[in-house]
């Protein structure tokens, strides 16, 4: 098992996915190109919280695409059983967008064992083998091919994607500008200047638009306003 860790470049793999109804396979590398990327692990295919999270996914996708993020799930089965779940995740919400991602059918955890993200905690998950599934994981890749996020959510909890699609906001931004982002930022709210900008940096990349609270603590306003005013 690979610890994949913040910084590390995201491990290649060749894989088969189930995507628009189809079976293909893919270079995930090749796959990335130079977009920013979410790779999300399901335990399993027809499962209740899995399909409550794919079925959210679709829904909000729309929003991944505007940040220019791909998005690509995974479950531990083939792709014949992801084409036929598939069609209830669209019947979920059946008034919203279908899922138009790619999903890996990682039968054999190949996939799993190289991002470390087989189940240890929960005895039951697991298949007819006694082979653990997943639990949820998350991780948000750069253009570069690094990871920048890693979370993993127990197989009994759903995730917050808005949380993700957050977080996306607060890397793009930080990549874009020398900021950072406070504790529970949204995009649009007050920033804090990157502690390594100091003496007349300030004043260039933020003028007089600073609220020093601290020598160490100081706010700005999210510079992506400033440029769509």
């Amino acid at each position: 098992m690979v610890n994949v860790r913040l910084g590390d470049i995201a491990p290649n793999f060749q894989t088969t996915v189930s995507e628009n109804g189809q079976a293909k396979e893919i270079d995930f590398h090749e796959w990335l190109g130079g977009s920013w990327a979410i790779l999300f692990s399901h335990p399993d295919d027809y499962t209740p919280v899995c399909t409550t999270e794919l079925s959210a996914v679709a829904l909000s996708y729309a929003d991944f695409q505007s940040r220019g993020v791909k998005l690509i799930g995974l479950s531990a089965n083939n792709a014949d059983s992801h084409k036929g779940w598939i069609k209830d995740i669209d019947a979920l919400s059946p008034n919203g967008p279908n899922l138009e991602f790619p999903i890996i059918a990682d039968e054999d955890r190949k996939v799993a064992e190289l991002y470390g993200m087989l189940d240890h905690l929960d005895a039951t998950n697991v298949d007819k083998k006694g082979i653990p599934f997943t639990v949820r994981t998350v991780f948000i890749i750069d253009p570069e091919k690094k990871v920048r996020l890693t979370l993993a959510y127990p197989a009994s909890t759903g995730r917050n994607f808005p949380e993700i699609l957050r977080v996306i906001d607060s890397l793009q931004l930080g990549d874009k500008y020398k900021i950072t982002t406070p504790a529970n930022w949204k995009k649009g709210d007050d920033v804090i200047v990157h502690p390594s900008v100091q003496g007349e940096k300030v004043k260039e990349l933020f003028g007089d638009d600073v609220k020093t609270v601290y020598p160490y603590l100081r706010f700005t306003a999210d510079p992506s306003k400033k440029q769509t005013a």
